[in-house]
This record gives structure tokens, sequence and C-alpha cells, in this order.
């Protein structure tokens, strides 16, 4: 089984016990949902936390594969190919 690195930035990484990069085994559909789905399972507040009540990427959270933002792919549906890695980034405002 292929694994895949997972980064989030500090903001996140309190969500997934303090990790900013993690290896997550490549799911059977090979996609950015799949990914999304395996860490909401082990990580309940990080799912909360990108993820809205539909299962959508939260709108200030940008999932990139790549260089590419997956809003300009195919969503959770983008796919995700051995070697490639996962970005996930979420917006922080201040004032």
């Amino acid at each position: 089984m292929t694994d895949i690195t997972v980064e989030v930035p500090s903001v996140l990484a309190s969500t997934l016990e303090g990790q900013r990069s993690l290896q997550v085994p490549l799911p059977e559909d090979g996609t950015v949902g799949g990914i999304l789905d395996a860490l909401g399972e082990q990580f309940p507040l990080f799912a909360r936390r990108v993820r809205d009540e539909r299962g959508q990427v939260r709108r200030f959270v940008n999932v990139f594969v790549g260089p590419d933002n997956i809003r300009t792919l195919e969503g959770l549906g983008s796919p995700v190919r051995e070697g490639q890695s996962v970005l996930i980034m979420q917006s922080v405002a201040g004032g």
C-alpha cells in the first residue's frame, strides 16, 4: 500500500495531535475525499475544522494536490497519485 504525505499548517496541527506532516495510506478510490475521510475517522476534530456538515471542504480551507488547488481540479474527487503530496491550508483572519 502506498502512503501519501499530508501536510498542514500549525493552526491545524493541534487537531492532528501536534503533527504537521503525516503519512496516510492512499485510499482505494485514490481521491482527496478518501484521504480526508480516513483522516476524519482518526481525528474527528480535524474533520470538523476542514469539512462542513455536508462533507464539503469549508470555504476558508484550501486543499492542494501538488501545486494545484482542488477547487480548480475535481474537488473532493481529485485524484492523488503515488508520490504526490496533499497540503491543507486554513485561512487565518485577524485584525
